[in-house]
């Protein structure tokens, strides 16, 4: 998500996010320390001062322009983490919707043909109620539609299914229309087909004579819309209240709220289809908004200008959202995710470089008056500042960094969760819909004839039928009748040798089901009817004509799983970059991947998900996966309407959804001991040596800060072909006043015999004498001073490469350990 914000944009939005105006306070009292410390050394004590005062000079240029960047990144990272969340349920509500009203339209279209509803309606005798039965049967399969009418081409009712509501007749002008139309109309207003309902929305088809094309009447069917908004905003609505969701149509007006209170139905509002990142007002709240127009489902673009819509209060919109769950996570895990912050946060990225910059300024100008051999007591006190300050300058910019990389994580966290939410919602509906068909397809009465005596004509009968409903119903592969043997009589697709039949358990479970609302499912694995391929086969029963509860055979629908449940994943990650997702079975078998690590069939082994989180809900880890470092979100199925709730069939899928950061390092990074303060000598009497500090791999360690001459950042390192030696990792330029040439440079880590350094560190460069080499190492830690009976002898084994290691620093009264490297052996071995 591509976001800019000017200078006053950022002052705009900065009041509203307390944690950050708390940094940016923060920020400025150190700037105006390192200002009060320059001007109280050139007061004080210029001449000693003047070799650090174009070091204090820079460090105070750079503090300013590093709290410009740190408050810009936050204020924009916290922004694009509000904004992505509304975005995305805005999406998310206009896509289920044209998803479901895109099945409706193949409903109508398939119902208005349905012969015996044809049949009445072109002649509307009595027939006892069996009429009536008919389509309470549909609506009790396809509980979607709260009612359904049949009437003639004057429009009057000739059936309907709500008895609660009756209606005599209509004078809506969509009967016209209908009959008028050679496809569906789609109608959503008030209507007096629907009277008391302040809105519906119907489906319309004109219906024909059997046999004569001759338009005999219309077939209207009332889709729930209230109730299933209730749905789709119960399950991706906002938990915390913080926003609101909203369906509009074309004039901006309000037709469904996840909360009337709030933003009531009629209400017009600021609509934001240009995705500005800037704020709205509405009846005199700021509010951060989102709009989304449907991109259409299937050839079907949704309704004419309806609109998926969040609105979120600026006031509320960057609250805390609590932990993103990074504070149990091993050290070495979030540096790691740390180094890939330029490919996944740039401005995440920039600020850690120029933090690293600051750091380097005054380590070096510690180092560059440590071991003097003049007497510098007026300016000890400056060092001193400048020491403290520096510290309390590294620890605000790792807070800080913590603060922006932990609201990068809790975006993706929260990202990756909603997407996996989505995607057990998409697939809970798609399969609602098989459950849906194979139920009424049994009920039909041409199959229910033929099956009770299936000879070869009535074989043929049924084979027309089930090729029809094919063409319509392209989602499955082959549909199939057998009888109460298990023999399949008749089936669409590729040809079956003689002889197929069904399983005994298949053909068992579905001479079981009891009535006409219950199914079977074939679970998801190889079917010998999908050309061996896994999928989903949906079973209900064909009851005799006259004996319903006789079971003399059963139809089978192959879903076509392959494509279709590629589809669902692809939709949703698509146009995330390093994202994949999976659907998992309860058996942790994967059911469809975007991933090629995870073929269909394969086993899903990354660990369990949090067991507590609800069906329905979605819980999120970080960690590993692939060899890269990752967010992998999982929700698990929690069903639709009746679907897997409460109609007896139980299948928690899970969506799993992964987004990749970059690849695991081996070498760990700089994490451990890099917040810790040295404390100066133990303010005893005696001897000192000052000692210049740094991390490798989570660890502290010193060299002599006579040794040292400065630090350079390892960006600057040139690679080289020829190198001397496999811990010899390229050349750096000196940077220092006076200087000049290159420097060998060696990586630390592998000269001890650990996973080399990342190239991210820094390069401490040594002179002991006439030689001079350069140090790859994580991070620069600090300049101190130590009693010389806090320096002990290092002890043999005390840590691997201990010959590299000459004595131990016993700092913070024994507290903390420092290892100190032996300058002189380790330039001694890097020149030969």
């Amino acid at each position: 998500m591509s976001i800019t914000l000017s200078r006053t944009e950022v002052e705009t939005l900065l009041p509203y996010m307390r944690d950050v105006t708390r940094c940016e306070m923060s920020l400025r009292e150190l700037n105006l320390m390192w200002s009060l410390i320059e001007a109280s050394a050139k007061m004080n004590c210029p001449q000693d001062a003047r070799t650090i005062l174009p070091t204090m000079a820079a460090t105070r240029t750079q503090f300013g322009q590093m709290e410009r960047d740190l408050v810009s990144s936050l204020v924009l990272e916290k922004l694009r983490n509000a904004i992505g969340q509304v975005q995305t349920r805005a999406q998310y509500v206009i896509d289920i919707v044209v998803r479901n009203l895109y099945e409706r339209t193949a409903d109508v279209g398939f119902l208005a043909t349905d012969p015996e509803l044809c049949s009445f309606v072109a002649d509307p005798v009595e027939d006892e109620g069996r009429t009536y039965r008919r389509l309470q049967e549909y609506r009790h399969k396809y509980t979607v539609y709260d009612e359904i009418l049949l009437l003639d081409t004057g429009g009057h009712v000739l059936a309907q299914t709500d008895s609660a509501s009756p209606v005599e007749a209509s004078r809506d002008p969509l009967v016209p229309a209908t009959l008028a139309s050679s496809t569906y109309l789609e109608t959503f207003r008030a209507t007096d087909l629907r009277p008391g309902a302040p809105q519906a929305l119907i489906y319309s088809r004109r219906m024909q004579r059997p046999g004569a094309g001759q338009s005999v009447g219309v077939l209207c069917m009332s889709f729930n819309f209230p109730q299933e908004m209730q749905g789709i905003f119960a399950s991706h609505g906002d938990p915390s209240g913080r926003s609101v969701m909203l369906l509009l149509d074309a004039q901006h007006r309000v037709i469904a709220s996840s909360d009337e209170g709030w933003m009531p139905l009629g209400m017009t509002v600021p609509v934001n289809r240009e995705g500005r990142a800037g704020a709205f007002i509405h009846q005199g709240r700021l509010y951060l908004i989102a709009t989304h127009a449907s991109p259409g489902y299937q050839g079907y673009p949704g309704p004419t200008g309806w609109l998926g819509q969040v609105m979120m209060p600026l006031d509320v919109a960057f609250d805390a959202s609590g932990s993103t769950g990074t504070d149990a996570l091993p050290p070495a895990l979030l540096q790691g995710l740390l180094s890939h912050a330029g490919t996944f946060c740039p401005p995440l990225h920039d600020i850690m470089v120029a933090a690293q910059r600051i750091q380097r300024i005054v380590w070096n100008g510690q180092v560059m008056t440590a071991g003097s051999e003049r007497d510098m007591s007026q300016l000890k006190t400056v060092l001193e500042q400048i020491s403290e300050t520096g510290h309390r300058s590294s620890k605000l910019f790792r807070e800080s960094i913590d603060a922006l990389y932990q609201t990068v994580l809790g975006t993706g966290l929260t990202q990756a969760g909603y997407t996996a939410r989505l995607l057990v919602d998409l697939l809970d509906r798609n399969l609602y819909e098989r459950a849906d068909d194979c139920r009424w397809w049994a009920l039909n009465p041409q199959l229910r004839e033929g099956m009770a005596a299936p000879d070869a004509a009535a074989c043929a009968s049924m084979a027309k039928v089930l090729d029809y409903i094919n063409s319509l119903y392209t989602v499955y592969t082959r549909l199939y009748l057998y009888d109460a043997q298990g023999a399949i009589l008749v089936s669409t697709g590729t040809p079956l040798p003689p002889g197929a039949r069904v399983t005994p358990d298949t053909l068992a479970r579905v001479v079981a089901l009891t009535d006409t609302q219950h199914y079977h499912v074939e679970g998801f694995g190889p079917h010998p009817l999908y050309a061996d391929a896994a999928t989903y086969v949906y079973h209900a029963a064909i009851r005799h004509p006259t004996d319903p509860k006789r079971v003399i055979g059963g139809i089978g629908l192959v879903f076509d799983s392959a494509p279709e449940l590629r589809a669902m994943l692809d939709g949703a990650v698509s146009r995330k970059p390093d994202t994949h997702a999976l659907f998992v079975s309860p058996q942790g078998r994967v059911l469809a991947s975007t991933h090629p690590d995870h073929p269909v069939g394969s086993a899903w082994t990354h660990p369990a998900p949090n067991t507590q989180v609800a069906r329905g809900q979605f819980d999120t880890q970080i960690g590993v996966h692939a060899g890269q470092y990752a967010v992998v979100a999982t929700s698990t199925s929690a069903g639709y309407r009746e679907f897997k709730t409460s109609d007896g069939h139980r299948d928690d899928v899970q969506a799993v959804v992964i987004r990749h950061f970059g690849a695991v390092h081996a070498h760990g990074g700089a994490a451990g001991d890099a917040g810790v303060l040295l404390d100066a000598a133990s303010h005893g009497s005696g001897p000192t040596q000052e000692y210049a500090t740094f991390l490798l791999d989570g660890q502290l360690m010193a060299l002599h800060a006579r040794h040292v001459l400065e630090a350079v950042s390892a960006s600057d390192l040139r690679r080289v072909s020829m190198t001397r030696g496999s811990a010899c990792v390229g050349m750096v330029a000196r940077q220092a006043a006076g200087e000049s040439g290159y420097v060998w440079v060696h990586d630390l880590a592998q000269l001890l015999g650990r996973a080399p350094v990342r190239g991210d560190g820094q390069v401490l460069i040594l002179r002991l004498g006439a030689h001079t080499c350069g140090l790859l190492v994580d991070e620069l830690h600090a300049v101190a001073e130590f009693e010389d009976r806090c320096v002990v002898p290092n002890p043999v084994g005390h840590t691997h490469g201990g010959h590299w290691i000459s004595h131990i620093i016993r700092a913070n009264q024994g507290r903390v350990t420092v290892q100190l490297l032996d300058g002189e052996r380790v330039v001694t071995l890097v020149q030969r």
